[in-house]
């Protein structure tokens, strides 16, 4: 007899309030593990991502596609007593709510802390913000790129002696909807403790500050301003890109050991016992002098030979890819980090897969990226609404 595995949040449903990248993404995450993730959106148009585009495939951006699989969406109208108390049938019947309104928006609606207090006190909710409730930015709209800039991110991000960059990505998004994620998790765990669901709140302007890592701490610790270092790294020394004959490769050199293997691969042995290089710290006050060195030598072979020289001795190395070598290399094949989804309108559509394995009670792609309103009906009728009262409310502009 086969075992049938279930996924590990397969017991769990969650409302999805939340639009963009963070809270979709928290959400996304929730559904691959297993929840029943719905998500509510605008009738008119929903989530703002479904027009950010090109491209656009079926009728819907690549953005959207990328970040809600693994849902089923609901349209409703929350500026309608309907839409509302629609809302508070689907949060009674949840065990966790996401959402990334501005503050006092769900209290507006009449879901403020007495009201979980005395219809949900079972329910986890999580918010995302830019700033959270208090301190001077309390209640302003927080923006990735907005955010990259404030926290200092983009003061350490691009080349020495050019202006600060941000990421080509919206990561603080990306890693808010993370760490959001972890609080659900911590919630829900004391949830099992002790029977009552709690709020969480996690902001980008906090999650900007926590990307800062090591260069938040080496400024606290030493006062000393942080710089850009383009490719470089601020504490480690070489550990940037270089470039072959062909194109660029990243090296990283962690250790004094790494450094003096990669000082003979690139024939040069009597660099590890020069005093400028021999220790790390050393290198690091005299990064341009090595890093020029080294470069002058990598420049007379291809990226490959380089590669295959320094990961042979065991020295982290690769090469500097674009989106589509990256996507097509060989080992996106074979960890299948490029998956299908079949899709109504589109067809079969290449996504993304999962980003975790568990073998004991898997995550899986179950759903595609809904269309607008998709499960609308499915899920009024699993509430215990009519047929003939959902027309109703679709006729008068409730869902």
């Amino acid at each position: 007899m086969v075992e049938v595995m279930q996924s590990p949040l397969s017991n769990l449903k969650v409302i999805d309030l939340s639009r963009i990248l963070a809270g979709p993404l928290c959400a996304m995450l929730l559904g691959d593990l297993g929840a029943d993730v719905i998500k509510v959106e605008r009738p008119d148009r929903g989530d703002d991502t479904r027009a950010w585009g090109p491209p656009f495939a079926g009728g819907e951006s690549a953005y959207y596609l990328h970040v809600n699989r693994n849902k089923r969406s609901l349209t409703l109208n929350l500026t309608r007593q309907a839409g509302r108390s629609i809302l508070a049938r689907l949060i009674t019947s949840a065990d966790v709510v996401i959402d990334n309104f501005k503050h006092g928006t769900l209290s507006r609606w009449g879901f403020d802390e007495t009201w979980f207090e005395s219809e949900a006190p079972h329910v986890v909710r999580c918010t995302i913000s830019g700033y959270g409730t208090a301190g001077p930015g309390a209640g302003v709209p927080g923006y990735d790129f907005i955010t990259q800039a404030e926290s200092g991110l983009m003061s350490i991000t691009g080349e020495s002696d050019g202006e600060p960059m941000k990421l080509g990505v919206a990561i603080v998004d990306y890693c808010a909807g993370l760490m959001a994620t972890v609080s659900i998790q911590a919630a829900l765990e004391s949830r099992n403790q002790t029977g009552r669901g709690q709020s969480t709140e996690v902001t980008l302007h906090d999650m900007g500050l926590q990307m800062l890592a090591a260069i938040a701490s080496n400024h606290l610790i030493s006062g000393e301003p942080a710089g850009r270092y383009g490719n470089g790294h601020p504490n480690l020394v070489p550990y940037r890109t270089f470039a072959g004959t062909d194109g660029n490769f990243a090296l990283g050199v962690g250790n004094d050991a790494l450094f003096r293997k990669m000082c003979a691969i690139v024939r040069h042995p009597e660099w590890a016992d020069d005093p400028r290089f021999a220790r790390n710290q050393d290198r690091v006050v005299n990064r341009q002098a090595i890093e020029g060195l080294i470069e002058d030598v990598t420049v007379t072979r291809s990226k490959a030979e380089w590669i295959s020289d320094f990961r042979g001795a065991g020295i982290p190395c690769g090469p500097v890819n674009s989106v589509a070598e990256a996507l097509a290399d060989p080992q996106v094949a074979a960890r299948e980090v490029v998956t299908e989804i079949e899709h109504p309108t589109i067809g079969m559509m290449r996504t993304l897969g999962l980003p975790m394995r568990l073998d004991g009670s898997p995550a899986e792609i179950r759903r595609h990226p809904p269309l607008l309103g998709e499960h609308t009906e499915e899920i009024l009728v699993g509430l215990g609404y009519s047929s003939d009262e959902v027309a109703r409310l679709r006729s008068d502009g409730d869902v």
